[in-house]
């Protein structure tokens, strides 16, 4: 498995509740791109849409080198998941509160994956915990470092 980008930001904003690995329908100049490491997954988010999981607002650079083959860097992805894994999540998303939002994108042997979650938004104060808690576990491993 190779990365090639994480959303920091959905690490941060939300409570990860399950993860599932996806396909991605991709044209081979954005592959290309990929393999540079021209993504963004900053802003992105998954929805459902006629039975199939699209990926929305993922920015994929444009290949300097590909003329006519390429398309819109923001453009819907659809991804690729069994049915009955879509409809369990759809079934959970029509829940208060839980959204799709990709995780990772990396490449498996020569495919492309991203790993989705399905997620439930932070609040303010549980972020300033989960600060807390890292710097206090970074202050404990930095002092046992030193007596070590």
């Amino acid at each position: 498995m190779k990365l090639i980008t994480t959303n920091k930001k959905a690490y941060h904003n939300y409570n990860i509740v399950e993860t599932l690995e996806c396909g991605v329908n991709l044209i081979g100049c954005e592959v290309k791109s990929l393999r540079k490491g021209e993504v963004n997954l900053a802003d992105s988010y998954c929805k459902i849409f006629n039975g199939n999981l699209i990926l929305v607002n993922c920015h994929i650079k444009n290949y300097d080198k590909g003329s006519y083959s390429n398309v819109a860097s923001r453009r819907d992805r659809r991804l690729l998941a069994h049915n009955r894994e879509i409809m369990r999540m759809l079934g959970k998303v029509k829940e208060k509160g839980y959204s799709i939002v990709p995780l990772k994108m990396y490449f498996k042997d020569s495919l492309v994956k991203v790993e989705v979650a399905l997620v439930k938004g932070k609040r303010d104060y549980d972020k300033k915990d989960a600060i807390a808690a890292r710097d206090l576990e970074r202050d404990v491993q930095r002092t046992l470092k030193e007596y070590s």
